[in-house]
């Protein structure tokens, strides 16, 4: 029986949220086919907590990789780390130590800069939970406060849309258009700088479609995938964008995050505003 392959073990440190060290090590892991499982101690800011994350990675046989600023915090850490055995990563260190040099100035080594709190983090907050309670045509009747709407046919990515524009301090709403149903009247009465229509190629939506029904074991085929009535169905988009006079974003083939910057660049433009 062949043996199994150990789960490697990251475990991320951080004086603040840990996502940027949480990116960092996903993008790195991408470049390895072995399993392996992230774990995130955010707001360590205590020689006592960094060294009690130190001896539970050594249980666990873990890698360390931290983004810390306290240098009393770092060298107990490193320390910790040493009497363990436990291999760690730095990541900001080298290159705080490069700009000091480069900039000629100290560093204030104070931990949760990134992700301060204050007025744009409240803002970003509220405008999450805006496109958590409008998502996919719910509370239409509050519609009008949000700073961007998104409209489209089934399964063009208005929700993961919404969720980016949202973590960027949007108040984003989306309302899906419907075969034989009218849009409703909420979004049709919006300012029409505020709504952005989403096109997608219909071959393209056609197999997304195709792929969502065999990942809930549901039949592939039914009118939902079929082609002439994709076609129609983005058609029919199309013209409403016209005819409202929104600007439509072709999304096929493009990440969301590429989609979120061409459509934060028309709002912009359309609003006179500065990229938040």
């Amino acid at each position: 029986m062949p043996e199994k392959t150990p789960i490697a073990q990251v475990y991320v440190v951080s004086d603040g949220t840990g996502d940027t060290a949480s990116a960092a090590v996903r993008a790195s892991m991408l470049q390895f086919g072995t399993p392996w499982r992230l774990r995130v101690f955010p707001e360590t800011r205590r020689p006592s907590e960094v060294r009690r994350v130190v001896g539970l990675a050594a249980d666990a046989g873990a890698l360390v990789v931290f983004s810390l600023v306290e240098y009393e915090v770092i060298e107990a850490l490193r320390v910790e780390a040493a009497n363990h055995g436990v291999a760690t990563v730095d990541l900001l260190g080298p290159l705080i130590n490069k700009l000091a040099q480069r900039l000629h100035s100290e560093p204030s080594h104070q931990p949760g800069l990134l992700h301060g709190i204050g007025d744009d983090y409240f803002s970003r907050i509220e405008a999450v939970e805006f496109a958590v309670h409008h998502d996919d045509g719910a509370n239409v009747h509050t519609l009008y406060q949000a700073d961007i709407v998104l409209t489209g046919v089934s399964r063009t990515s208005k929700t993961p849309l919404s969720m980016y524009l949202a973590q960027r301090g949007y108040k984003t709403g989306n309302v899906p258009l419907v075969p034989r149903v009218d849009p409703p009247k909420e979004l049709l009465e919006l300012d029409k700088k505020k709504v952005f229509g989403l096109l997608i190629d219909p071959r393209t939506l056609t197999t997304i479609r195709q792929a969502r029904l065999r990942a809930i074991r549901a039949s592939p085929r039914t009118a939902y995938t079929d082609i002439e009535a994709v076609s129609t169905e983005v058609e029919r988009a199309q013209r409403l964008y016209r005819r409202k006079g929104w600007r439509s974003i072709d999304i096929t083939g493009k990440a969301v995050e590429e989609n979120a910057s061409r459509i934060l660049e028309y709002f912009e433009i359309a609003h006179g505003q500065a990229s938040r």
